[in-house]
């Protein structure tokens, strides 16, 4: 079954317990979405605080996409630059796809509608996002047309002993 996406969804606590849950579990199956394991929505939930705010702001674009159940099965913020000379391009943010549903094609999915909600932003040519060396990431989003433009080399410390490259990726819009 095919993802459901919607972009700037309506905000509630459904949503922010949706939300929470996918990132804890996402990180809890060894994501690479900003945490180590384990944690707790609890953990995630200040983080989360921080992408609203900028949402208010309106600086964050939400897309969730939501399973066959209406469930939270996907996420991604698109995140506009406050400096001034970066403005033509978005960050792309906590990409997530809940473990449950990974082979089903909703990662390409949520792709596909981040790249389209960024073209339908004006002033925007380009997406950008990082992504933790040694989980693979760099080569699902190579597949959807980003190219790895930059590396910083053990620049993520995902425990001691264990540094990962933060990889910089681009897809262009134009």
């Amino acid at each position: 079954m095919a993802l459901s996406i919607e972009v700037d969804p309506k905000f509630d606590g459904t949503l922010r317990d949706g939300i929470c849950a996918l990132w804890a579990d996402v990180s809890n199956a060894g994501g690479a979405v900003g945490f180590v394991p384990p944690v707790t929505t609890e953990d995630i939930r200040p983080e989360l605080v921080k992408h609203l705010v900028s949402m208010a702001e309106g600086r964050t674009r939400l897309l969730v996409g939501y399973d066959g159940k209406g469930a939270v099965a996907a996420t991604a913020f698109l995140v506009r630059n406050t400096h001034r000379l970066m403005s033509h391009w978005l960050w792309l943010y906590t990409v997530m796809v809940h473990p449950g549903h990974q082979g089903k094609g909703y990662g390409r999915e949520l792709m596909s509608a981040a790249a389209e909600a960024a073209r339908g932003t004006d002033g925007i040519e380009a997406i950008r996002l990082t992504c933790r060396g040694g989980t693979g990431a760099d080569r699902f989003y190579a597949t959807c047309g980003y190219k790895e433009v930059g590396r910083v080399p053990g620049a993520i410390r995902v425990a001691d002993g264990d540094d990962r490259d933060d990889i910089i990726m681009l897809l262009p819009l134009g």
